[in-house]
Parts: structure tokens; sequence; C-alpha cells
């Protein structure tokens, strides 16, 4: 597996929660690194045994692999990996665990030419509507990194290996092979970037992690009529807890609201009225 500036280049951004996680659900635990959510899937007073859900920002391996030690133990026992999607901010500690946790590592097909080194992300929208992120996303890595020989596909039947109980769905737009997961018991979705609960693009409001519901980045978002789509999908399951790849965990009726009123108004309320993919959302 070799490096890449996806994975190695350290961006200068980060929000006061960096460092700090929380339990979403007694098995579920949200860690922050700088501006991206990672979590861990498993119940520490049950096992020792955890999956992770995507690997946050550039260089966070390591910190990942101490907050799991904290939080299971010093023999925990990591078993696979699920990744929504492969931008860098979602896979930029994988290559470090992968150094030292032989485990398999799943996603979307649609994913893999940019997890097997053949293809790079499109280059990020800096010149969209939006605030100073945006701006700044001129000198976010798109490079493909290269997993090759622990990647596989996730499972044709919806289900989410070492995670009982979880279904995987396809939430393109953000990316073409974007998925969400999502469980009936407690009605918990990890949405990955489908949608978000701080709005990205503001500088401000990713230092303070300002709740609200929010569509996806807008720098990074090459496909709004999909990214709509996936939206209007995930509100139809009715989350009673969303948990994000940015902001905190929302649940209950602020979500429920939020994402009602993000799918209906997404032309308006998510979509950039200007820059290179804004005009995705008409065919």
């Amino acid at each position: 597996m070799e490096k890449s500036s996806s994975t190695e280049k350290v961006l200068p951004v980060t929000s006061f929660r960096s460092g700090s996680g929380f339990e979403v659900a007694p098995d579920i635990y949200c860690y922050t690194i700088q501006v991206a959510n990672v979590y861990f899937i498993g119940n520490p007073a049950i096992s020792n045994e955890w999956v992770l859900v995507d690997a946050g920002m550039p260089a966070s391996g390591e910190r990942i692999l101490k907050e799991a030690e904290n939080h299971f133990g010093p023999g925990h026992k990591l078993k696979s990996i699920i990744l929504t999607h492969g931008h860098f901010d979602h896979v930029g500690g994988l290559i470090d665990i992968l150094e030292t946790h032989d485990v398999p590592v799943y996603a979307h097909p649609l994913e893999f030419s940019y997890l097997k080194g053949i293809t790079d992300y499109p280059e990020p929208d800096f010149e969209a509507e939006g605030g100073w992120i945006a701006k700044m996303s001129k000198a976010f890595p798109v490079k493909a990194i290269d997993i090759s020989t622990r990647l596989h596909e996730l499972p044709e039947d919806g289900s989410v290996p070492d995670m009982p109980g979880w279904r995987w769905i396809h939430t393109p737009g953000h990316t073409e092979g974007h998925v969400s997961l999502f469980r009936e018991h407690g009605r918990i979705l990890i949405a990955g970037d489908a949608f978000v609960t701080v709005k990205q693009d503001s500088l401000y409001r990713v230092l303070t992690q300002k709740k609200g519901v929010y569509g996806p980045p807008v720098y990074l978002t090459p496909d709004w009529r999909a990214a709509w789509e996936s939206v209007a999908k995930l509100a139809d399951l009715r989350p009673s807890v969303a948990a994000t790849g940015h902001g905190k965990p929302m649940r209950g009726s602020a979500l429920a609201k939020g994402l009602v009123e993000l799918a209906k108004n997404f032309p308006d309320v998510a979509v950039p009225k200007y820059g290179k993919f804004a005009d995705t959302l008409h065919p």
C-alpha cells in the first residue's frame, strides 16, 4: 500500500471538538479529529472487538488507534473497516491503521477506482458559492490511494460485515459510490457526507460546530441531482438519530424537521447558485 497526499497532507483546519469523543449509543462511539468524525461500532462493556466506520483526516491513524485503546482497552481487536466513501477526510488514517492491523476494508464498488490508485477524485470546486472553507478547498488532496490488497465489496444483500442488524444504502451524489448505514433498532443512521450537521463551507460554523441539517459539502459534490435523491431516500427512513461525517450527531424533532425541510427545499438551500457542478441538478 503506497501512501499519498490524501493520507499524509495535514491541513491547518480544526474545530473545538477535535480530540473529543462521546457515545451516540452504547455500541456507537463518535470520535472527532480536526473537522471529521469517525465511528467505533462495538460495546466495550460486552466485547473488545469493534468495527471502524471511516478513517478520518490525513495522518490521524495513530490517534484513532489510541482512542480505540482508551475506549476498548489495550487488547482491542479491530475486525474490519467500513468506508462511506474515499475522500481524503474519510481515509486519512487508513493506510497507517492497515500497516498494523491486517483487516478487510469494505466499500461500494463504484469507489474502487479511487481506492485502487486508478482514478483521482474531481478537483474541488473552490469557486462554488460558499464560505471560507469552500475557498480553502483548492488545497484539499484528491489523489487516489491504493489499498487493493485489503479492499472488498460491500455485500450485495445490503448487510454490513461485522455489524449485525445494520444495512448499507447507496447514497450517491457526493461521490459515485457513497453509502450510508442504517439500523432499525434505535433507527440510527450513519450518513457519511450524504448530508451533514454543520454547514461545512462556513469556517465559523465548522470551528464552532453550530448544529443544523445541511446538504453535502458544496466544494466536493459533483452530482447534485443524485445528492438530492439520496437525501430524500434518507429522509424517508425517518431516523431517530443521525451521525454524520462532519458536525455533531443529531436526534429527535430537530433532526426530523431539519431532514424533511432539507429534502423538500434541497435546490434552494443545498445546491450552490454558481460553481462548476451547480448545473448538475438539472440534467
